[in-house]
């Protein structure tokens, strides 16, 4: 996967969007929007409530992945006011849901269709 080392794409993120809020809504979260870039100038991330609904912006230009996947995920912890363990499993969840899109958690609609088949 070359590409993922290079840097960020928009096309990238909107993927990471999709596959991040499936996974979130799967483990019953708030699932904020997602934007690029922030409208403060200097830093990578913001997380804004409006009327209750979190939006989180990052910055991709310039930026590793890996630093824009992270903090996607971060946004997604602090949206919904995750901490200790919680916090952990969610974030390690969540990556597992960029790193391998097809991978299926418990719950999934997948998996619920392998357990009638079977």
């Amino acid at each position: 996967m070359e590409a993922r080392s290079a840097g960020a794409t928009s096309v990238m993120f909107a993927n990471a969007a999709r596959s991040l809020g499936q996974a979130a809504r799967l483990r019953d979260l708030v699932v904020p929007g997602f934007r690029s870039p922030p409208g403060v100038e200097g830093v990578h991330r913001t997380l804004r409530r409006r009327r209750g609904v979190p939006s989180v912006a990052v910055r991709l230009k310039g930026r590793p992945w890996s630093a824009v996947v992270s903090d996607m995920i971060e946004g997604i912890v602090v949206a919904n006011g995750l901490s200790g363990a919680r916090a952990d499993r969610v974030r390690a969840a969540l990556w597992l849901a960029v790193d391998d899109p097809g991978a299926q958690t418990a719950g999934s609609p997948a998996k619920r269709q392998r357990k009638v088949a079977s």
